[in-house]
């Protein structure tokens, strides 16, 4: 296995594990009451279970790994300004950071492999 699918299966495991405990743990629904988007917690939370198994099945099949990617990408994008936007530290803000840096560069190295 390479470097690039390993990137792919530990954001797909992640985003995946990330949505399970949406449901499971109280924690996660209390994040989005802080965030102030408790209305918008259950559609984050299914675009990321979507966006993980689309990342696990691009794998075989480029063009949904380059969606789910830049999806996920672009839904990092916006939680990193939801923390800024509250005034989080980086420490807090780092999770999100790296996952957006993460699947922007499973877009970015897709995109060339399409080409």
């Amino acid at each position: 296995m390479n470097i690039f699918n390993s990137c792919v299966i530990v954001s797909s495991f992640s985003f995946l594990f990330y949505g399970v405990s949406y449901f499971v743990t109280p924690h996660m629904k209390s994040e989005f009451k802080r965030f102030k988007l408790e209305k918008l917690g259950l559609l984050t939370i299914i675009l990321e279970i979507v966006g993980a198994l689309g990342l696990f099945i691009g794998l075989w099949y480029q063009p949904l790994l380059l969606l789910s990617s830049g999806g996920l990408a672009l839904l990092m994008f916006l939680g990193v300004l939801v923390r800024i936007k509250l005034k989080d530290s980086l420490w807090i803000t780092l999770p999100a950071l790296f996952y957006m840096v993460l699947n922007g560069y499973i877009f970015y190295v897709t995109i060339y492999q399409i080409q």
